[in-house]
């Protein structure tokens, strides 16, 4: 007759600990835990917009200002040809869609691990979540932006070709180009804190050596596909490409270099946030 201890010992469930289960079911664990994407997005949204007079209207209001500002300089002052038959503020602000988006996104990772920094220090969840909200969150911001575009684009009655139907492919490489960037300077700013003035410098800099303000047709030939190395060109020539009715010429050959960038940008990102990834609640 077996005694009450051996048969609560045998219905008891089995505790099986095995060295690198965390890591084999990482991706699955992203799934598991895909609430928390929704939840740290939505507070990130109420906490950036919280006590603000004009709310979420500042998602309108920055991208419009530096629109109307870049059309005085560039296309009044500077008299740059715009693309096709497109009005100068459009033509600007297909270019500020994508670039606040990216500018947006790598300001946000960079900081979102030192935001949850006590969240990261005693709760295990994949850290690959923080900057994946972040990111989230700034893409928030660019459909809210979306609106003016649709607003310029009603207003000079600039009606787009069958080519809009490929913004969406467009609009997946920035969101690449945003994650991997973000992965790597989200890790980066955890064990070096100066990235933290690094970071701003970067995005004011992006901003002059990028096609936002101006056409990248203006660019000699010759140096096109160097200036392709910047992978922003490629996705703003591309917003471009798919917004702007009439004749608007595409450099393909500088659209697949940045196209390649971005892929190993995002790549590198996530196998070096991974990397890294075990190390971040004993440094943060």
């Amino acid at each position: 007759m077996r005694n009450r201890s051996d048969h609560s010992t045998e219905d008891a469930p089995e505790l099986i600990i095995e060295a690198g289960r965390t890591e084999a079911l990482y991706f699955q664990d992203l799934w598991r835990y895909r609430e928390l994407f929704y939840f740290l997005a939505w507070r990130d949204i109420l906490v950036r917009y919280k006590q603000t007079a004009v709310g979420v209207a500042w998602a309108l209001i920055r991208p419009f200002l530096t629109m109307v500002v870049f059309t005085i300089v560039f296309g009044r002052l500077a008299n740059l040809p715009t693309e096709g038959n497109a009005p100068y503020p459009v033509l600007v602000f297909a270019a500020m869609l994508p670039w606040q988006f990216f500018a947006s996104a790598l300001t946000e990772c960079s900081n979102s691990l030192i935001n949850n920094a006590n969240l990261i220090s005693k709760v295990y969840f994949p850290r690959l979540v923080v900057p994946t909200s972040a990111v989230i969150v700034s893409f928030v911001d660019f459909l809210i932006s979306g609106i003016i575009l649709l607003g310029l684009m009603a207003g000079y009655n600039a009606i787009p070709s069958w080519r809009i139907v490929t913004l969406p492919l467009f609009i997946a490489i920035a969101f690449a180009a945003a994650m991997g960037a973000g992965l790597w300077l989200a890790a980066l700013n955890v064990q070096y804190r100066d990235f933290r003035y690094v970071v701003p410098f970067l995005v004011q800099f992006g901003l002059y050596i990028s096609p936002v303000g101006f056409s990248s047709s203006i660019v000699p030939d010759r140096w096109r596909l160097f200036y392709s190395l910047n992978p922003m060109v490629g996705v703003i020539d591309g917003f471009r490409w798919a917004i702007i009715g009439g004749e608007v010429n595409f450099y393909w050959l500088g659209f697949s270099l940045s196209l390649l960038l971005v892929g190993v940008l995002l790549i590198t990102g996530i196998l070096y946030f991974r990397h890294m990834e075990r190390t971040f609640a004993d440094i943060i």
